[in-house]
């Protein structure tokens, strides 16, 4: 799981080319500053990814500190996948916060290798997220299907959008 974790701090820090089905289709920040919290969205998400087929495997407290330990960068007070397929072949979703917006928890669902049960996962998903917390804000997905760094975001009355001083580094060739 510690390996996970680092790949994972990393998927907002480049702009590299990823295959369809793990490209991000949808991104929320949801403010889940205390333990309990955490520990209750990942139950909710236990849930409704058993109603799928689907399962969730969750970093330990044990393996959080671990990993802040060896890479304090790397600080997460919470780091889980939502799986498909019983050696976790494809991830339908990545929940974790950074060191940089700790209790600020991010969902980052991708299209998913079988693109319906993604979908159906994620809008049961999402629709119980914001009736539990509807301070959730959206997050914006870049060309890439990279989210941007949480430095980078502004937030705004509807989500978050790229702040005008870092669209820059989010800009693909070629578009305009």
């Amino acid at each position: 799981m510690a390996t996970l974790a680092i790949l994972m701090v990393c998927v907002s820090c480049g702009v590299a080319p990823q295959p369809d089905s793990i490209r991000t289709v949808a991104a929320y920040e949801i403010p889940l500053p205390a333990k309990g919290e955490r520990d209750e969205l990942i139950r909710l998400l236990d849930r409704l990814a058993k109603s799928d087929g689907l399962h969730v495997d969750a970093a330990t407290d044990e393996e959080l500190r671990q990993t802040a330990e060896a890479i304090p960068e790397a600080k997460m007070t919470v780091h889980a996948a939502v799986w498909r397929g019983a050696g976790d072949e494809h991830s339908e979703a990545v929940i974790m916060d950074q060191a940089d917006h700790l209790g600020q928890v991010w969902i980052m669902f991708s299209k998913g290798e079988d693109p319906l049960l993604a979908k159906r996962f994620r809008d049961k998903a999402v629709k119980e997220i914001f009736a539990r917390w509807p301070a959730t804000l959206a997050l914006p997905i870049m060309p890439t299907g990279a989210i941007p760094l949480h430095r980078d975001l502004v937030r705004t009355e509807n989500g978050y959008e790229v702040a005008h001083s870092a669209a820059a580094r989010y800009t693909v060739e070629g578009d305009h």
